[in-house]
């Protein structure tokens, strides 16, 4: 049943607008949030009662993370806004004057001053959950890991007062836990901390997917599209903050976008990069990791060639590839055809463009030398950067659009290498589209994909795939419906598009097709 919902007397004060809907309360996004609608719906799901009941079940924790720049607290200040909830945003201060703010932010928002000031969080995180007792609403702290460090047992004290006993037993509030240290996020829920198990809401705010992105740029054109998503992602914060909304009107004006805005030492992008990495506290030699993601930006993805790019043993390099998948900038992707095989590829685009183009450069960049270096840089930037970059926004538009192109959605996407003995070589296979695995049924390969920036696609490519296709089917996959697959950003030869029109078993995906909803 749907119809208007009236919130209890004692629940909040009306700023919203919401809409009950089978037992879910529906608080509408503000207008000025743009797309984050799972998000959204997952945070007022979270601090909104979900049954037709004044009853409230005693304080609730949630936990919100996410690299820098998401829009974390663009959003969680805008649903304090529309719930009157409380927002207080940590700062990198002693464990007094960290307590002094928070009495003062409750202060303001419960209209009550804290007669006794707090001594520790031990008289904190009581008097908090006792100042939400008529009120679910969300008791939101971001940049949690400021406070956590400077005072270790904040998040045991939180996990005892939302035990049995504690004072949130006789609590409405709803606390979100946020920060931007993955680490340390991370290690909130995880293994034998505190607070694992407690939490009722776990979100994770990534960066905006390619075609929204492009939306939130004001980019139709989609070739112009890839080429700013490769260097600064779906990071809302680089669209406006960072670069005082300079979006390049057309392709015509992408080079001379990249020198007045990343290339520019006056512009807060040029140097965001670094900061990405130094924001890190487990990053404790940053020489090593710089070493390593350039490692990677160069196209050297394995273990072992990072370890020899790098000048050290494999083993000595696990521990900062560990840290940096943990910092969420660097993720460990699987060879699908090869168990214990893995590539590994830069998360942030930003990184990947300051490594492969900027680290080498900097110096000339520092002094305004922008035009000379782009110039010379450029080929780089489409073989390194661009071409890897779109390999990675294939495999995304096979995970989304796998139903219409492959008869099913997939169950796996990724990428591997099929060797090729016969012919002593091996075929590479950009995007692997896998269906679930079938107890006692060999595995169902939907699609076998190859991806070329720079290059028109021809009945080569077509061929290697259906190599490919032939290898895998006699290691026992099954291939009968196997979609072969060209990615083309270049575009396809007549004779390639010519097979494709009289062959379902043959997928053309241009540029076109990947950013078409």
């Amino acid at each position: 049943m749907t119809g208007e919902w009236r919130r209890p007397q004692n629940y909040t004060s009306g700023k919203y607008s919401s809409v009950y809907v089978l037992g879910v309360v529906l608080i509408r996004k503000p207008e000025h949030v743009f797309d984050r609608v799972r998000e959204w719906q997952g945070l007022t799901g979270f601090v909104t009662p979900q049954r037709r009941t004044t009853a409230m079940p005693g304080a609730t924790l949630g936990v919100v993370s996410g690299r820098r720049r998401q829009g974390k607290s663009f959003l969680l200040q805008a649903l304090a806004e529309v719930t009157d909830g409380l927002y207080f945003a940590a700062t990198e201060a002693t464990e007094a004057e960290s307590l002094r703010l928070f009495a003062e932010a409750l202060t303001r928002f419960t209209r009550q001053a804290v007669e006794i000031p707090f001594r520790d969080w031990n008289d904190a995180i009581p008097y908090m959950f006792r100042a939400f007792r008529d009120r679910p609403a969300p008791l939101i702290i971001d940049e949690f890991p400021f406070l956590s460090r400077a005072s270790p047992a904040l998040p045991s004290i939180i996990q005892r007062e939302l035990g049995p006993g504690g004072s949130g037993r006789e609590s409405a509030a709803r606390l979100i836990l946020c920060g931007s240290a993955m680490s340390v996020m991370g290690g909130l829920l995880s293994g034998q901390a505190p607070l694992r198990g407690r939490a009722g809401l776990e979100l994770m705010i990534h960066p905006f997917r390619y075609r929204d992105a492009a939306e939130f740029w004001g980019i139709t054109d989609p070739r112009l599209a890839v080429l700013v998503h490769a260097i600064v992602g779906g990071t809302p914060a680089y669209r406006y903050e960072f670069t005082q909304g300079d979006a390049p009107e057309g392709l015509d004006d992408f080079d001379s976008w990249v020198v007045r805005t990343v290339l520019n030492p006056q512009m807060p992008l040029f140097r965001e990069a670094r900061y990405l990495l130094a924001e890190e506290s487990e990053i404790r030699d940053p020489a090593l990791y710089h070493s390593v993601l350039a490692a990677i930006a160069s196209g050297n993805s394995t273990n072992g060639g990072i370890a020899n790019y790098v000048g050290r043993r494999s083993d000595q390099i696990t521990h900062p590839l560990t840290v940096l998948e943990d910092s969420a900038l660097v993720r460990r992707e699987p060879d699908l055809f090869r168990s214990g095989r893995a590539r590994y590829r830069i998360v942030e685009p930003l990184i990947t463009f300051y490594e492969a183009i900027m680290r080498r450069r900097w110096p000339e960049l520092e002094i305004h030398r922008a035009e000379t270096v782009w110039q010379a840089v450029r080929q780089t930037f489409f073989a390194q950067v661009v071409g890897p970059h779109f390999e990675s926004l294939c495999r995304d538009f096979a995970l989304d659009a796998g139903d219409s192109v492959f008869g099913e959605f997939p169950a796996e996407i990724g990428a591997g290498v099929v060797p090729d003995p016969a012919n002593r070589a091996r075929v590479e296979v950009d995007v692997v589209a896998l269906a679930a695995q079938e107890p006692g049924r060999p595995r169902r390969i939907l699609s076998l994909g190859e991806v070329k920036w720079g290059e028109v696609m021809s009945r080569h490519h077509l061929k290697r795939l259906a190599r490919a296709r032939e290898l895998l089917g006699g290691k026992g996959y099954d291939t009968r419906d196997t979609v072969l697959a060209c990615y083309g950003g270049s575009g396809f030869s007549d004779e390639l598009s010519a097979a494709a029109g009289g062959d379902s078993r043959v997928a053309l995906v241009g540029l076109e097709r990947l950013y078409r909803p």
